[in-house]
């Protein structure tokens, strides 16, 4: 492992996924990217609430005064931390500074959204995890015992998926993790026979050029399933593709991966199709 990207924004949420990364990339040796962005471009472009040059330089210096102590923990010592701070809110950039640094992955925290929010608003982490290529886990909560030796990957193995799985296999040798592959059977339109899913598998995985088994999970939705099979196989690390839908195709469609994020407890990490 290369480096892994944090985006932060000062929030507990955010101090939960940098210990994470911590405690990943002590195990992997990796240098850790920190990323801040300011959110300086809607005062700067209203000419109604213009902020004079000399203002917005102290308020760049108050940031990165800010995230220098942020960034003084214990848990950070003997890692190489390389800070970086973007001047406008533009979650794009993350992936930009991902790819920048050959990243592995982006570790971002959350806390959740839920109802006319999830829906209107959604989430610093959900826009992150649309625009990125590379692998974003989500972690929620301070998990001071952390252990990534579970990792349970859900899909409906369609061809789509078929570089999702690709990337959750190096993710899961990346954390030298047990990756253990589950379909969700769910009643209505989608539900298909054992001898359906097991067809659609069967054809499926010799597209990734893997044998791994698949278990099949019933439940009344696709995010409630994975949720109680990660929790029935004590999973560490849940998986998910997501098509990182943007605009009204996200707002019609949704995703489960985004849901799924939102809602776990445990750790999520999206792979983008």
């Amino acid at each position: 492992m290369k480096s892994i990207v944090v985006p932060v924004d000062f929030s507990k949420q955010s101090e939960n996924a940098l210990k994470m990364a911590a405690k990943l990339a002590k195990k992997k040796n990796a240098e850790l990217i920190v990323l801040h962005m300011l959110e300086l471009a809607p005062a700067i472009m209203s000419r109604s609430q213009y902020i004079p040059q000399e203002q917005m330089a102290q308020l760049i210096k108050l940031s990165e005064k800010r995230f220098e102590e942020f960034l003084d923990q214990d848990y950070l010592k003997d890692l190489k931390v390389t800070p970086v701070i973007k001047h406008y809110k533009v979650f794009s950039e993350v992936n930009e500074v991902s790819q920048k640094h050959q990243a592995d992955m982006v570790v971002m925290g959350s806390n959740g959204t839920d109802g006319l929010q999830e829906i209107f608003i959604g989430s610093n982490t959900e826009r992150v995890v649309r625009h990125s290529e590379i692998p974003v886990l989500v972690v929620k909560e301070d998990i001071t015992d952390f252990k990534a030796e579970r990792f349970v990957f859900a899909c409906d193995f369609a061809e789509e998926n078929v570089p999702a799985l690709k990337k959750a296999i190096d993710f899961a040798k990346l954390l030298d993790a047990e990756l253990q592959l589950v379909y969700i059977n769910t009643p209505g339109d989608a539900f298909l026979s054992t001898a359906d899913i097991y067809e659609r598998v069967s054809k499926f995985l010799p597209k990734v050029q893997v044998g791994f088994e698949v278990d099949i999970y019933n439940d009344y939705t696709v995010e409630r399933g994975v949720l109680n099979y990660a929790e029935s196989r004590a999973a560490d690390i849940i998986g998910v593709p997501t098509h990182g839908r943007k605009g009204l195709s996200h707002f019609f469609m949704g995703s489960i991966g985004e849901d799924i994020a939102n809602h776990s407890t445990l750790p999520v990490v999206t792979f983008k199709i």
